[in-house]
């Protein structure tokens, strides 16, 4: 019997061989997205977080750019009483993200009409349509859904300055005076953090560094068998090692999804991420001894590989998480169980 072709494999495999742009790639995957909003229960988190994973499998920097996508779709549908709309322009082709980072000195903020400040790491500058970021307002923290179309920022691409996930377009941005035509408020003051859905969310870009991981095994992998170099008992001890850390971190996310809804979900969250980096960081080292000098050529797919992974696992406050699972620990929160 043969089977159908994955949708998935066959997008991203299109996309590769065709050079299909950032944003072109962007709105191919909104089409498959199985999860439109939040996940009403663990199957459909576990779905989600699957597409995720796979994606990251590919290609980091368009799972990061999709992850933000997919948060800002999220968000929108929790807290907007215009979220069909918005779905709607989704689904014709806008590109969604969530900027949050603050610029030191200047908060982006609402002043009278006009939308003044920026953004740091502000991933898929000059690619998406629209951001949602949180601002300063009169009535506090809101998060407010920019058209950047209508008021596009200026863009500092000289910041960017990095060894990997360049192709991601992770810029500072900033606003003087945008008309209020162009951005619009929603949901309540202090929604954008409000939990679960804060820190457990955090589970789609972890997914997307458990792709990273399986990332590595598969150039690794298929540089031994390229090289003739599968015989070489060193080598393939590193490549079961390879393998150990990919898996672990696989099993993580999926363990991890399956207790979405519960309590302790975000402190388990927090657990997957320790252990994803872990995991991360081991399979890092163990690419680089399998595969040498060869690895480090920009043109070996490795290469970006490492790098683009390593940008990535650097996501804010990972002493915090750590704390997070300790305090739980001791609360008898998380209990380690078979």
């Amino acid at each position: 019997m043969t089977l159908a072709p994955d949708p998935l494999d066959t997008l991203l495999a299109s996309a590769r061989a065709e050079a299909w742009s950032m944003a072109e790639t962007l709105r191919a995957l909104h089409g498959l997205l199985p999860v439109r909003g939040d996940p009403r229960d663990a199957a459909e988190l576990l779905t989600l977080l699957r597409m995720l994973y796979r994606i990251g499998r590919h290609d980091l920097p368009l799972a990061r750019l999709f992850e933000g996508h997919v948060d800002a779709l999220q968000i929108i549908g929790r807290y907007d009483d215009q979220a069909e709309s918005v779905l709607a322009t989704a689904a014709d082709g806008g590109l969604f993200g969530v900027w949050n980072a603050a610029i030191p000195d200047e908060p982006l903020r609402v002043a009278g009409t006009r939308l003044e400040g920026g953004k740091s790491f502000a991933s898929g500058s000059g690619i998406l349509s629209h951001a949602l970021a949180g601002a300063d307002t009169p009535e506090g923290h809101r998060l407010v859904l920019i058209d950047l179309a209508a008021s596009a920022p200026e863009i500092d691409r000289d910041w960017w300055n990095v060894v990997g996930m360049e192709r991601s377009q992770t810029h500072v941005v900033r606003w003087h005076g945008a008309d209020s035509a162009s951005f619009r408020t929603i949901g309540a003051p202090g929604d954008y953090a409000r939990e679960p859905y804060f820190s457990g969310g955090a589970l789609r870009f972890v997914a997307c560094h458990a792709g990273g991981v399986a990332a590595l095994f598969d150039h690794v992998r298929a540089h031994l068998v390229a090289t003739g170099r599968t015989g070489d008992p060193h080598q393939l001890g590193r490549l079961a090692d390879l393998y150990g850390a990919a898996d672990a971190a696989a099993a993580a996310v999926r363990s991890t999804a399956g207790h979405w809804g519960e309590a302790g979900f975000i402190e388990r969250v927090a657990a997957a991420r320790l252990a994803v980096a872990a995991a991360a960081e081991r399979a890092l080292l163990l690419a680089q001894q399998a595969v040498g000098l060869s690895g480090m050529f920009v043109a070996h797919p490795l290469s970006a590989a490492m790098t683009d992974l390593m940008v990535y696992l650097r996501q804010p406050a990972p002493d915090a998480q750590r704390m997070r699972v300790g305090t739980a620990a001791v609360d008898a929160v998380l209990v380690p169980t078979l």
